[in-house]
């Protein structure tokens, strides 16, 4: 009989509370209704278990931060198949506004916080925001565009620096 190597066996320690040394970095690239929500709603969770979290907004999630945009973001049902609705319907107009208020109807049907709500609670659970540098850049923004508890607007590297170890997630 032949042993193979394998990797040690990971063993939970029950001795430290479950988020202690733990780290999670999500970067938010879009600004969509639909696709704020699951960096919200990811790092409400990751801070709800005690793992320090950090949020990087970027490209089009600069939307989701936003002082201008951050309360009306849309969604659309345009290219989106998930909807299971014809595509050529996706261009008419009203759609997007029929389909943006629908899905406000139903996040809010769950209890679940408007964005910038949701931004607050975040921050005041300890999570950290920051925005691209080049984001901001291309468009032009400063940090007094920007919610006021955006820490800074960092570049890329920075963020990498500061997060380093961290599990990561591209949205």
């Amino acid at each position: 009989m032949t042993t193979t190597d394998a990797a040690p066996a990971i063993i939970p320690s029950f001795d430290t509370p479950s988020g202690e040394g733990r780290k999670l970095a999500i970067i938010c690239s879009k600004g969509s209704l639909d696709m704020a929500y699951p960096g919200l709603i990811l790092a409400n969770a990751a801070l709800g278990e005690g793992v320090e979290t950090h949020m990087f907004f970027t490209f089009w999630g600069f939307d989701i931060i936003n002082k201008q945009t951050m309360a009306d973001l849309k969604f659309t049902p345009l290219g989106n198949t998930a909807t299971h609705m014809p595509q050529g319907l996706g261009g008419i107009p009203g759609i997007t506004h029929m389909a943006t208020s629908k899905l406000k109807k139903s996040i809010a049907d769950l209890d679940v916080p408007e964005v910038p709500d949701f931004l607050e609670q975040i921050v005041a659970s300890g999570g950290h925001l920051w925005a691209c540098r080049m984001s901001a850049d291309m468009n032009h923004l400063t940090e007094d565009d920007l919610y006021d508890e955006v820490e800074a607007i960092i570049s890329a590297s920075d963020f990498i620096e500061k997060t380093e170890g961290a599990q990561l997630l591209f949205i």
